[in-house]
This record gives structure tokens, sequence and C-alpha cells, in this order.
């Protein structure tokens, strides 16, 4: 998913259109681990517009850099479940988890509806596992799969529950 140190460098700069802004357009809130705050952070442009960010992290953050940016950014802290739950309360229904730990972690507690993976056309040599270990196996069903002109595939699946 990553390099070993979180950098994203191997991806390709390219204006196509991967369904990024069409996709958010849709999310209520996006949770993220305070690594993927840190790496995405010093982006020449905050990638996500007015988006709701609630950036899991125990440890005090600031937040003030991503605010100066016009980014709608708030910590929070808790189990997968007590995020949603309190997110759910305040009406978002639609949740967009990134991060390596973070999916990993919202994968474990059973809460990941819908997985869109986007496959690059690079191999690192090591880094880190999008979805690590998991206690059991996660059945999937394929929803569709696009490809742009760079190479990138782009898989959807629904979790089989």
């Amino acid at each position: 998913m990553a390099r070993p140190d979180g950098s994203f460098d191997f991806l390709p700069e390219t204006p196509e259109d991967h369904g990024f802004d069409a996709f958010m357009a849709t999310v209520d809130v996006l949770v993220m681990g305070r690594n993927t705050f840190e790496v995405v952070l010093p982006f020449e442009t905050w990638p996500y517009g007015r988006t709701r960010v609630a950036v899991l992290s125990t440890r005090p953050l600031d937040l003030s850099a991503a605010i100066a940016r016009g980014a709608v950014v708030e910590q929070m802290s808790g189990s997968p479940e007590e995020i949603v739950d309190r997110l759910g309360a305040q009406g978002a229904r639609h949740l967009y988890v990134d991060g390596g730990d973070t999916i990993q972690r919202f994968m474990r507690a059973g809460l990941i509806d819908r997985l869109v993976v986007t496959r690059v056309p690079v191999l690192i040599g090591q880094g880190i596992s999008l979805f690590g270990a998991l206690p059991a196996d996660v059945r999937l069903r394929h929803v569709q799969t696009r490809t742009v002109a760079s190479g990138l595939v782009q898989s959807e699946y629904e979790v089989v529950r």
C-alpha cells in the first residue's frame, strides 16, 4: 500500500480522472489514522476539499495547519465500533476509511461493507500491507473493475456477510 515510511512516491503524477472527486462527493466523513494524516498534510493542496475528516489518535494532535488550508478536520479516539456509533449518531452514513492500520482495525471489527482497491502498475520492493493479518477469511463479491490510461486498475467489492 505504501513504502515502509508511509510515502507514496511511486504513485504516477497524472491529471487523469480516477473517480476520486465523484467518490468523495458521496462521503459524509473520511476516517483516517494519524500516520495517514501526517503523510497527506504536507501535500501541495488538501486532497479532501471540504469533506469532514476524523483523524484517529489517542495522543494530542495539532490540526491547525490543516484547518488553515481549509480542511474540516477533527481528532477522535476510540474503538472502530465507538467511532462508527458516534459518527452515525451525528448523521454520518457513508464513511470512507483510509490508512493501513485504520483499515485493518475496521476490517477486523467487521465494519467495512465495500472495498475499492486501486492497483498501481508498480511493484514496490517492500512496504506497508493494506490488509495485514485478519482473524478469518473475508469473502468478497466483485462489483466492477475499471482501468485508466495510466495503467491503474480499480476494483470494487462488497463484503459478503
